[in-house]
């Protein structure tokens, strides 16, 4: 147990206990569980899908109009619950948390002079995120690691908690099945900026770059394919479970990386584009993408 009054100072408790900081400061999130709460979630991640630029307030007036009353101190909470933000900055109202280290946006270095972020090769820059994923009675988290040339989806995991292991497994893995970035790009969500997270990072040499506060825009390319597989998949198969889910995200995604066209890779598939990215390179691994937790 870490006591604030100890004669060790809070670093070396932290440190004997192989704790960090985000561990310790951590409190988990109120729970959402009735059948209320489950179709206030799916509610709030239709419009947030179909409207990513939402915050809070226009969501509660959306909710307020369909006949689903919800403040919007418990709208912020189911924000946070689903690890949502509105995709276009708004003005800094919140003080920033002080309890990792900021790591600046390096992607701004590749943008074109339409603001556009363009990376012209494989494993250059990759990108990471989780998305809520309803279910018929409950919910799921889907975490997923894409290489931002190509769009391939490089290794994604579904589990019933967003938690730090969950982005570090769906890293380690993603690194041993496929050279590594140059990249990292996340947000600065606390599965990201955990020391666990960050420690894999650093000992891969890989730079890592994390985007603004409220700017989910910094990850667009990830923004783009949450938005796809649930307007095409997750929507309308209303999954009833976690393995049905399971199941048919591994299809869509299959096909999404095998056949789906990309016009911003002249209209190869993700896979076509990394493969011939990288010298058709031969890894005994190219189709682990599948794997799922």
């Amino acid at each position: 147990m870490v006591e604030n009054e100890h004669i060790l100072s809070l670093n070396k408790q932290l440190n004997i206990l192989g704790l960090s900081k985000t561990a310790h400061y951590y409190k988990p999130v109120e729970k959402f569980s009735s059948n209320e709460d489950i179709i206030l979630l799916s509610t709030i991640d239709k419009i947030h899908t179909k409207f990513p630029y939402y915050g809070t307030r226009r969501v509660h007036k959306l909710l307020s109009r369909i006949g689903l009353h919800a403040g919007r101190k418990l709208i912020k909470r189911a924000f946070e619950f689903m690890g949502i933000r509105a995709l276009y900055p708004k003005t800094r109202t919140t003080i920033a948390n002080n309890e990792h280290k900021k790591y600046p946006y390096l992607l701004t270095q590749f943008k074109n002079n339409k603001n556009q972020v363009i990376i012209d090769t494989p494993n250059r820059v990759w990108s990471a995120d989780i998305t809520y994923i309803r279910l018929e009675k409950g919910f799921a988290y889907l975490a997923a690691v894409i290489d931002w040339n190509t769009k391939k989806i490089l290794l994604w995991k579904l589990s019933n908690t967003m938690d730090v292991s969950l982005t570090t497994s769906t890293l380690n893995e993603a690194l041993s099945f496929y050279p590594k970035p140059d990249i990292f790009n996340t947000d600065q969500g606390s599965q990201y900026t955990a020391k666990e997270h960050i420690n894999i990072l650093v000992e891969n040499d890989i730079s890592i770059s994390m985007d603004a506060k409220g700017r989910s825009i910094d990850n667009i390319v990830i923004e783009r394919f949450w938005r796809s597989i649930k307007y095409e998949d997750i929507y309308p198969s209303g999954y009833h479970n976690i393995k049905e889910a399971r199941e048919g995200i591994k299809k869509y995604i299959e096909i999404y990386n095998t056949q789906r066209l990309h016009s911003a890779i002249d209209y190869l598939t993700p896979d076509e584009a990394y493969f011939k990215g990288e010298n058709n390179r031969c890894y005994e691994a190219k189709d682990m993408l599948l794997e799922v937790a």
